[in-house]
């Protein structure tokens, strides 16, 4: 895993409040996001906020409209299907092309991220299993070979979270998940890298289908945000 950031900029601090702010639930498609809350919240002038938002809705997190802002993108079932499998896609050829670097210290970290991703769920602490979930498919990406593929992952990530649809963690849906992460574990411990790259696409297209499924229930107007 890569180290911590010494230094963070007031932009990526604006986004990252942003982006929790969608992951969270707290704000759903539609909802407007203005730079003098995140500034009142952050205690930051509005210049860097502009520039997080300008980052974001070019990401496809957020879309400013003429005469109101930025407000948050939701995503109909074409984008999650066509995000599902560039994820799947880049993931796996991650695998793949960083098959050297899956070493009995890499899967000493995956076999413990499993083991508190279950912790997490066993606990009904979904928070903590999201942040899990980033970790694992980290651990599959963050190779030396595969730099853009993280890079690429890191920008998709939450952009097929339930919660900025307003939609409530899944717990039989986060249980499978995790059965397909041990499946992609085992693999990797077989060495048959090829086929734990098929799973991580199976996997992703999984994810894809649940949400898309999940979104087409959600009444006219929206669900109650998660708490």
């Amino acid at each position: 895993m890569p180290s911590p950031k010494t230094y963070m900029t007031k932009a990526e601090h604006a986004r990252q409040h942003i982006q929790s702010m969608v992951l969270s639930g707290s704000v759903g498609p539609g909802d407007r996001i203005t730079t003098r809350e995140v500034s009142d919240a952050l205690g930051i002038s509005e210049t860097p906020i502009r520039e997080a938002i300008r980052s974001l809705a070019s990401e496809g997190w957020l879309e400013v409209q003429n005469h109101i802002g930025a407000v948050v993108q939701g995503l109909r079932a074409p984008q999650i299907r066509e995000i599902s499998a560039l994820r799947g896609l880049i993931c796996g050829l991650a695998v793949e092309l960083g098959a050297a670097n899956f070493d009995t210290k890499r899967l000493a970290k995956i076999d413990e991220n499993i083991e508190v991703s279950a912790e997490a769920l066993d606990r009904d602490d979904f928070a903590a299993f999201g942040d899990r979930n980033l970790e694992f498919h980290l651990l599959l990406c963050d190779n030396p070979e595969s730099p853009w593929c993280k890079r690429l992952l890191e920008n998709m990530h939450g952009l097929m979270s339930a919660q900025r649809h307003g939609i409530a963690p899944q717990p039989q849906r986060l249980r499978d998940a995790l059965k397909e992460h041990m499946a992609i574990r085992d693999k990797l411990h077989a060495g048959d890298f090829s086929a734990a790259a098929a799973l991580v696409n199976q996997h992703e297209k999984n994810t894809g289908d649940f949400l898309i499924r999940m979104i087409g229930e959600v009444p006219e107007g929206g669900a109650a945000r998660a708490t």
